[in-house]
């Protein structure tokens, strides 16, 4: 298991005089591992952009970028096929030469069972090389959407990780560690220099990259350092000693703002918070309920729901950095609507009432567990709830601990009551539900500890894959998103609001992924 996330002081981040094509980058999370199919996390897939490479990207504005692959579409003659070229002269960091083996032994391997990527792939039957710059990926039914899966799914070299022992992906939510986890041989525009996970990970220009003349590339060495004190990331900023940071504190941005030489970015990212519940166990772990499990009403869950008060978060957690919702999908996606985005009426008196109909009127002790270094303000938003909750009777005893302790509760369903935050790379809503809404059932539902399990629902997901009358599919998008919501199977919070801090010699964009891909930087 990774260890918690080491708080630095400005010290020792001077280690080394940085020139002006190096970038001194920091966040409050580090990358949890290295293997690019091992872990479907958004600092952990950011850094993987900067080394490995996917057949597609999205640009800073979110629109397809082609990268390992030049030009893809439906086979003219077969719509269960999708042809993919790929691009010509492209060298891993060792040398070799990228190929179609590589692209169908990398899904491949996505694919697989302790792959964190393989719910993006599942409508896939095959993947074969044509030659060796064609690849056709068969699907079990036509699917207009597939390249949108592709963004995160990094290409590896087949030899290298055979080569290494690393064919099967890593099983981070069980503490594995791998050759993979902490080497890399990619293609991207950067290579690996050194890493010390949690405390410093150094990146230089690949000499032989194949974009020099498609990105701007005027960063050659990457300095990137996780602090997650939010004092201290800050700090590092304000002196000069990083030159970029991801996640300015909300309370620190007008200072940052206001500081000569300095620039603060902001813009809504493609995430939402909310809170997730085991609803479908008999009994509770961390409860104080003995032989019956409360979230299992629906009217409890509406019950937390009603008191969790959106605006007060938004304004004293979060000051103003927010955008409250009662849905757990953000604007970006297709198959928001505004209906869907209300934000729920804070009730207390009713959440009382429902809690008493439910026969809890006397309220329960529940864990909360949260991370302190994933989402912005984490830990003080699942405070603020603790507070709200207990308004009801509902007392939330917060465990709050690193992201790499966090996660692997979610994942291995041991956990009862939880945040979490999720991006949609995808743009769409299938993604979301077969991450969170279908039932676990080793395709799909790896990040679905919720216990929810409908045999209706679950079809209704898996033909969104094959369906191509766009009109049937957002109709049923939109039957599953009420499923969704009548069964209260979340409590959404609010989608994230992004805000970059720079040096104002650092020149980009926010990225509604929040996925700064360094090549696309320029140095002033």
């Amino acid at each position: 298991m990774l260890r918690t996330t080491a708080i630095l002081t400005i010290a020792a981040l001077a280690a080394g005089a940085a020139n002006a094509e190096t970038l001194r980058w920091a966040r409050a999370g580090d990358s949890l591992t290295l293997d690019p199919h091992a872990q479907n996390e958004g600092p952990t897939h950011t850094l993987a952009h900067q080394i490995y490479e996917p057949l597609i990207i999205r640009d800073t504005s979110g629109a397809f970028q082609a990268a390992l692959a030049t030009d893809w579409a439906p086979k003219a003659d077969d719509p269960n096929v999708w042809v993919f070229n790929l691009r010509q002269g492209v060298k891993f960091h060792d040398g070799a030469d990228m190929t179609a083996e590589d692209v169908v032994f990398s899904f491949e391997r996505a694919k697989s069972e302790t792959s964190a990527m393989k719910e993006l792939l599942t409508s896939i039957v095959e993947v074969r090389a044509v030659d060796d710059h064609t690849v056709e990926f068969v699907t079990d039914g036509p699917n207009p959407i597939l390249p949108n899966n592709f963004t995160n799914l990094f290409i590896m070299d087949k030899g290298w990780t055979e080569a290494n022992g690393v064919e099967k992906v890593q099983d981070i939510a069980n503490g594995e560690t791998t050759f993979a986890a902490t080497n890399v041989n990619g293609t991207g525009a950067y290579t690996l220099i050194s890493r010390e996970p949690d405390v410093r990970t150094v990146l230089e220009a690949n000499p032989e990259y194949w974009g020099k003349d498609d990105f701007a590339l005027e960063v050659t060495r990457i300095e990137y350092t996780p602090i997650q004190n939010a004092a201290t990331r800050v700090a590092a900023l304000l002196s000069g000693e990083v030159d970029f940071i991801q996640d300015v504190p909300v309370q620190d941005l007008g200072r940052v703002d206001a500081t000569d030489g300095l620039v603060v970015k902001t813009a809504p990212q493609n995430r939402t918070i909310f809170f997730g519940m085991n609803i479908g166990a008999d009994d509770l772990s961390s409860d104080n309920v003995d032989g019956a499990n409360p979230l299992s009403d629906v009217r409890v869950r509406q019950a937390m729901n009603m008191a969790i008060n959106r605006d007060a978060i938004k304004q004293v957690v979060m000051r103003g950095q927010s955008q409250p919702t009662g849905v757990i999908m953000p604007p970006f996606v297709n198959g928001w609507t505004e209906a869907l985005d209300a934000v729920p009426a804070t009730d207390v008196e009713a959440a009382k009432g429902l809690l008493t109909e439910a026969g809890y009127g006397d309220g329960f002790s529940i864990q909360l567990d949260c991370p302190n270094d994933r989402y912005v303000n984490d830990e003080a938003i699942c405070q603020a709830a603790v507070g709200m909750l207990g308004q009801i009777g509902i007392t939330a005893n917060l465990n709050a601990q690193s992201k790499a302790l966090h996660f692997p509760l979610i994942q291995n369903g041991t956990t009862d009551f939880y945040m979490l935050g999720w991006g949609v790379p995808t743009y769409d809503s299938e993604y979301i539900f077969n991450f969170l809404v279908h039932s676990k059932d080793g395709e799909r539902g790896s990040w679905n500890p919720t216990g929810f399990s409908d045999a209706d629902t679950d079809a209704a997901i898996v033909s969104l894959a094959s369906e191509t009358d766009l009109d049937a599919r957002n109709a049923s998008i939109a039957g599953i998103w009420q499923t969704v919501q009548d069964e209260q199977l979340y409590i959404p919070l609010h989608h994230q609001v992004l805000n970059w801090g720079m040096s104002d010699k650092v020149g980009i964009e926010v990225s509604p992924e929040d996925d700064p891909k360094i090549k696309f930087f320029e140095m002033n």
